[in-house]
């Protein structure tokens, strides 16, 4: 390594330059209108579910979900993966009602007048017992998406938890923050009393994220990796593929129309 001696901080100065790129998208300016947020929505709704998925991942590796229950090894990685999954997965919505961050999503695409039905679809097909290369052909997603899926879901089927979690942690919670909070202020500005279930959703996504959620990630990236100097550059590696997917979801939003979903 370098002189920096602390494995977070180092990862962090590894992939700066992909992290970079990633913000300094044009994106979020080019949202100008209701018809390029509903855009943005349609796309970016995937990658709110797949995260669950990733999520979920985590917590079944680091958890007990089975019956008989047995305790897992690790009791600190149990308790950081479970802080996180009580709030993504059952957080509350604007009315105080209990709501995942993926059913909150959908309000607030229904809110601005996006379309649903192709995640909808793709959920039912799952629901029905299809794979996920169907339940995505279903959906008739662009191929933007299904790359960002398959990306995630490759990491998943890898079986290599420390890579999960470094997907979930700089691919996702260090992220989002900094992503989302440029675009909230915008989005307030040009859309007043318009979107409020959707500023809502960024707004808890930014506080949780940032004080809660990614400090627990770190940690529970510490603990998997621990003194492994190849495990940490798998989690290096990682960080920067789901980066790179992301820039190709990002840039998919601006070329690629989501079709409607097979009946």
């Amino acid at each position: 390594m370098n002189a920096v001696s602390d494995p977070i901080e180092f990862l962090q100065q590894e992939v700066a330059q992909s992290r970079r790129l990633l913000l300094n998208n044009n994106l979020y300016y080019r949202l100008q209108t209701l018809a390029d947020l509903r855009q943005f929505m349609e796309h970016h709704v995937f990658a709110v579910w797949d995260f669950m998925s990733l999520l979920k991942a985590l917590q079944r590796e680091l958890t007990c979900v089975r019956v008989p229950w047995v305790p897992t090894p690790n009791p600190a990685t149990r308790r950081l993966v479970n802080e996180i999954v009580l709030e993504e997965e059952s957080d509350v919505d604007l009315q105080g009602n209990s709501v995942s961050h993926f059913e909150l999503y959908l309000q607030a695409m229904r809110e601005c007048g996006a379309d649903t039905q192709p995640i909808e679809q793709l959920v039912a097909a799952l629901q029905a017992g299809h794979t996920l290369a169907q339940a995505l052909d279903a959906a008739r997603v662009p191929d933007s998406v299904r790359q960002f899926v398959e990306n995630t879901f490759g990491i998943i089927l890898s079986g290599q938890v420390h890579a999960m979690a470094a997907a979930f942690t700089f691919g996702r919670e260090d992220l989002i923050p900094a992503m989302f909070r440029q675009l909230v202020e915008e989005l307030r500005d040009r859309f007043p009393g318009q979107l409020d279930t959707f500023t809502y959703y960024l707004d808890r996504h930014i506080q949780l994220d940032e004080e809660v959620h990614a400090p627990l990630a770190q940690q529970m990236v510490r603990e998997l990796c621990a003194d492994d100097p190849d495990r940490w550059l798998d989690c290096q590696q990682v960080t920067v593929q789901c980066l790179e997917a992301r820039m190709v979801l990002w840039d998919g939003i601006k070329t690629d129309q989501i079709q409607p979903a097979l009946a």
